[in-house]
């Protein structure tokens, strides 16, 4: 068991980022980060304290180890007395810079750590205090069998070679998540954007929805945005829970439930100040089957109109969908979760 609890760094000059670097990777290996975890905690140390330097001369990095319902991470802290920062997103933002350097500082910071915070001195003081946590994945476990299969159909605009949509799926110990991703338009800036937040969310997916969106939402802001919806299922309850949270017009139809599930979705883009998503949760039955697509799919269309997928895989459920709805003058991506062994579904709308 590890005994670092808590230690200081002076940063005044530049050679003192290497002394930064060395440290956070020494703490995060005694703390049981793997070796490419801890090389991304040792950029994320030598980062803060160039910034120090560039912008506020000299500062103060603070590592300290932290605990929460059985895990273990670590949490780094900058602060110093310089000016202070006047626009916050726009620092965060890949490719901006108020120096010579490519000012991608921040924006790294932000994809490798799993919440970031940056505000101004909480005692009054100038500068600005920056706070950034990791956590260690050691309790996950990824490939193993559970009670959900996931189908997932994807194309780009015809006559286009990159598509502007993205998705996610991702399993863990027992829990699942989806995402479908549509950058604004068509083409390289629509996948660029939708690239940024599927790569923030592949690395964060086992953090909470809220936190998923808030560090989607500042990796995006370099592009010209994204709309969104992440649904996660936990199956270490019962009945199963899915959480659910959407920015943006992705559509999420549930089929089998004898009640509809009301689902609550926030206007706006992602990347460009869109506002909080409403999480929500949900009871689900193994006889549930939830779509999830992109507005490349036309949305008018029950289960009946299909009445083939009544006995499909998840896999030909996603790729029916997706020959019988997609639009021709749009990217098209659909996701469908069901149960993992065949089974009837009721032909109706959820």
């Amino acid at each position: 068991m590890s005994l670092f609890r808590h230690c200081h760094v002076s940063v005044s000059h530049m050679s003192d980022a290497s002394e930064a670097r060395r440290l956070a990777r020494t703490i995060a290996l005694e703390l049981g980060f793997d070796v490419r975890e801890s090389e991304d905690l040792a950029l994320v140390a030598s980062e803060l304290a160039t910034n120090l330097v560039k912008h506020a001369q000299s500062g103060q990095l603070i590592f300290t180890s932290i605990e929460d319902d059985g895990r273990t991470g670590i949490k780094f802290q900058s602060q110093d007395n310089g000016p202070g920062i006047s626009d916050v997103d726009q620092v965060i933002t890949d490719g901006f810079s108020s120096t010579d350097s490519l000012g991608y500082g921040l924006g790294t910071i932000n994809r490798l750590m799993d919440d970031f915070d940056i505000r101004p001195r909480p005692d009054g003081k100038n500068g600005t205090l920056i706070t950034c946590r990791r956590w260690k994945r050691s309790h996950i476990r990824k490939h193993i069998p559970g009670p959900l299969s996931i189908g997932i159909a994807t194309r780009s605009r015809p006559n286009m070679s990159l598509n502007g949509d993205a998705f996610v799926a991702e399993q863990w110990n027992k829990s699942v998540l989806i995402a479908v991703i549509d950058g604004l338009g068509h083409g390289q800036h629509a996948n660029v954007a939708a690239q940024a937040a599927r790569e923030y969310i592949e690395e964060h997916y086992d953090q909470p929805l809220s936190m998923l969106f808030r560090g989607a939402g500042r990796a995006c802001r370099a592009t010209r945005g994204v709309v969104m919806a992440l649904a996660r299922f936990d199956w270490d309850r019962n009945p199963i829970k899915m959480s659910f949270a959407g920015i943006g017009n992705i559509e999420i139809k549930v089929f089998g439930c004898p009640n509809p599930m009301k689902f609550l979705v926030q206007r706006g883009v992602v990347g460009l100040n869109a506002p909080e998503p409403i999480v929500a949760e949900y009871d689900w039955a193994s006889s549930y089957v939830l779509v999830l697509h992109s507005d490349g799919l036309n949305s008018k269309w029950q289960w009946s109109d299909y009445p083939e997928l009544d006995k499909a895989s998840a896999n030909e459920t996603a790729r029916l969908l997706l020959q019988g709805l997609a639009r021709n003058d749009d990217d098209a991506t659909v996701i469908v979760v069901r149960k993992s062994v065949s089974s009837v579904v009721a032909s109706h709308d959820g």
